[in-house]
């Protein structure tokens, strides 16, 4: 059994995406806990309702909705009451035994699995901590419910099938949903979870789920206006279907919020740049005649997405560097000038780029061309997940740690003055 646990700030979202699922017939609530009502007298809003009442009983907590997804082995052939059972006893295990939570079985994957909606606000108000609830008390869980009820072990599975994108970042194919659903489900697993400096570094995570940020045309009224669209992407990176307008999402994700991230992520993601450093000198130092390519699949391992930016000509002139591990964007210059797209060119010996590791130009003209010189001069686009093997580990951890401070917070030792022995 696999554990996925995903916190976030927005209960009416995690409920959506589940109850979507049912209106798909692709999903069933098998079960409404610590309801007053049977799960199938429950309407949406009830259901809504009594988590998100529970949830304000703590204002302060912004991260108030857990949404866990429970994953077995295609081999196992567990009825509705063996999942009813093994979810309560897991969330028992993990300190959420006494919380209100729905119960969903999805039947949209090659694997059995279920959902869990929840909260981790308490009925007293107090809020149950998340910090390492995945390492510390999900693995303990999973380990015991693996051995009570007779489960695949998860480190006996073969393939990593279960590692999971998180519920609601999954890409998005044209027409074959809700569009407006479909990219606000995007949008919301990656706005306030990625650290991103800029319009176009947050292109370089959506454009990964086949959406992008549009601000228009330099002339246009939505560029002069400030005003920003969200568009869906065909797998050529080309735009398809309507412009959706930011305000047209319940999250109402304009520019202006977009921009307010900038200075606080900038910040965030300083520490983290010794691991994207330390990986590409790695894969090179392994290899020191590696190619562009080579050391594209290299960083993938340590679950890092290098993206190849090239105009018409086929001239590169950009690299973006999308750490899913730590959630951070960095252009390549940022990094230093040995990483940005000259550099690494420099250290690269000559190379044939794969198709997906490449931004197309065309797709750059007509969404990026606009945001600013710093954009325009940087590489932004596209990420993937998977680890390294253990033994760098280590190395490859953020070298600052917590104690990493922007510079002009930083306090600086007065010079002592000297006394004048000639005054008394």
């Amino acid at each position: 059994m696999v554990a996925v646990i995903h916190a976030n700030s927005s209960l009416r979202n995690a409920l959506n995406y589940n109850e979507q699922k049912v209106k798909e017939q692709v999903a069933t609530c098998l079960a409404a806990v610590n309801y007053p009502k049977d799960v199938q007298d429950l309407t949406f809003n009830q259901k809504l309702s009594r988590l998100q009442n529970q949830a304000d009983l703590n204002i302060k907590t912004k991260v108030n909705s857990v949404h866990i997804s429970l994953n077995f082995d295609p081999s196992e052939k567990l009825s509705e009451d063996k999942l009813r059972e093994i979810s309560d006893a897991y969330l028992q295990k993990i300190g959420f035994g006494n919380q209100p939570y729905l119960l969903y079985q999805h039947n949209d994957a090659g694997h059995p699995h279920v959902h869990i909606v929840t909260t981790n606000i308490q009925e007293d108000g107090k809020r149950i901590e998340l910090h390492n609830l995945g390492r510390n008390q999900s693995e303990k869980a999973r380990k015991e419910i693996e051995n009570d009820y007779g489960l695949v072990k998860a480190e006996s599975m073969k393939t990593k099938l279960y590692e999971l994108k998180p519920a609601y970042t999954q890409r998005v194919h044209y027409g074959r949903s809700d569009s407006r659903r479909a990219i606000a489900n995007v949008l919301h697993g990656i706005l306030t979870t990625y650290k991103y400096t800029s319009l176009a570094e947050l292109n370089a995570v959506l454009r990964q789920y086949n959406v992008v940020a549009d601000r228009g045309g330099e002339g246009s009224r939505v560029y002069k206006n400030g005003g920003l669209f969200y568009r869906i992407l065909d797998e050529k990176g080309n735009a398809v279907g309507v412009p959706i307008k930011a305000s047209s999402f319940h999250t109402k994700p304009p520019l202006k919020y977009l921009e307010e991230r900038f200075a606080p992520n900038e910040a965030a993601r300083q520490a983290y740049k010794a691991r994207v450093k330390n990986a590409i000198d790695l894969a090179l130092l392994r290899d020191s005649k590696k190619s562009l390519e080579t050391l594209a699949k290299a960083v993938e391992k340590e679950g890092i997405k290098l993206v190849i930016r090239q105009n018409n000509d086929g001239i590169i002139y950009g690299i973006t560097y999308v750490d899913h591990k730590t959630k951070c964007v960095f252009n390549g210059s940022d990094l230093g000038k040995q990483y940005s797209a000259k550099g690494i060119q420099d250290r690269c010996a000559p190379h044939q780029l794969r198709q997906d590791d490449l931004m197309p130009a065309h797709a750059t003209k007509q969404t990026e061309h606009n945001y600013s010189n710093k954009e325009q001069t940087s590489c932004k686009d596209l990420p993937a997940t998977t680890d390294i093997g253990k033994a760098v580990e280590d190395l490859l951890q953020p070298a600052e740690g917590n104690n990493y401070a922007p510079h002009q917070f930083k306090k600086t030792k007065k010079k002592k003055r000297k006394r004048n022995s000639n005054t008394l």
